[in-house]
């Protein structure tokens, strides 16, 4: 299973992700609140996450310019950009994003998005 970061403003939908997540099988390695503590949190794993369950508006640095500094630093990073903004969707993917899901998305797309990540390095991109 995947080794997940977890990126997320709103406290009650964080730990609703690492639960969700934790109790299908994931190792969520950290849950990050902004955008800022994500890029401190990435710089410091010596091992990096699998999987980047990315937000875009969050106090700080916005989900954007966060997937644009950890691609930098990681070409390779996968990250799934979660947004009830859909007008960011193409910047979200020419930075780098796997996939993005409008919110609100259900947990089973959201795993399913992440085995697929896991699979083949790539979704389809599309709003599921």
């Amino acid at each position: 299973m995947a080794r997940v970061l977890i990126v997320e403003d709103d406290d009650s939908l964080r730990n609703i992700y690492r639960i969700a997540l934790k109790l299908r099988g994931h190792d969520v390695i950290g849950t990050a609140g902004d955008g800022n503590e994500a890029v401190d949190m990435f710089k410091n794993f010596s091992d990096k996450p699998d999987i980047i369950l990315m937000d875009h508006r969050m106090p700080g640095k916005n989900g954007l310019e966060a997937t644009r500094e950890i691609m930098k630093m990681n070409g390779k990073s996968k990250v799934i950009f979660a947004s009830a903004d859909k007008s960011v969707r193409e910047e979200a993917i020419s930075l780098g994003a796997r996939s993005f899901k409008p919110k609100p998305f259900t947990l089973d797309k959201l795993c399913n998005n992440i085995k697929k990540a896991m699979n083949s390095g790539y979704i389809k991109l599309k709003n599921m």
